[in-house]
């Protein structure tokens, strides 16, 4: 199983961005689907995160100007990003709990490489 990730880069203060992440390999299902971040000399953190059956699950940080959404039929998840601070500057993973075809009832948790997201003032 792999998760690539794209879309990371510079932009101005209150600019937009947006993340993509893609799933691959023998998946079974996917539970959930999401993205965390991780700025130096802090711990990582969740970002937002959408489940199969349509929830959703925001940092408090990031409500009302990140939208995440997800496309069930090609594994993939997209995070919006609009109004960036310089304090949105970090290292952004995407993170999936999903199943995998020879063991349909175990489901682990995989992460992407990172993609870094720089916001400048």
């Amino acid at each position: 199983v792999q998760l690539v990730e794209s879309g990371g880069g510079l932009v101005q203060a209150g600019g937009s961005l947006r993340l993509s992440c893609a799933a691959s390999g023998s998946i079974f299902s996917i539970n959930a689907m999401g993205w965390h971040r991780q700025a130096p000399g802090k711990l990582r953190e969740l970002v937002a995160t959408g489940t199969s059956g349509g929830g959703t699950k925001y940092a408090d940080s990031v409500k009302g100007r990140f939208t995440i959404s997800r496309d069930n039929a090609e594994n993939t998840v997209y995070l919006q990003m609009n109004s960036l601070q310089p304090e949105d500057t970090a290292v952004y993973y995407c993170h999936a709990r999903l199943s995998e075809v020879l063991a349909t009832w175990e489901y682990n948790d995989y992460w992407g490489q990172g993609t870094q997201v720089t916001v400048s003032s």
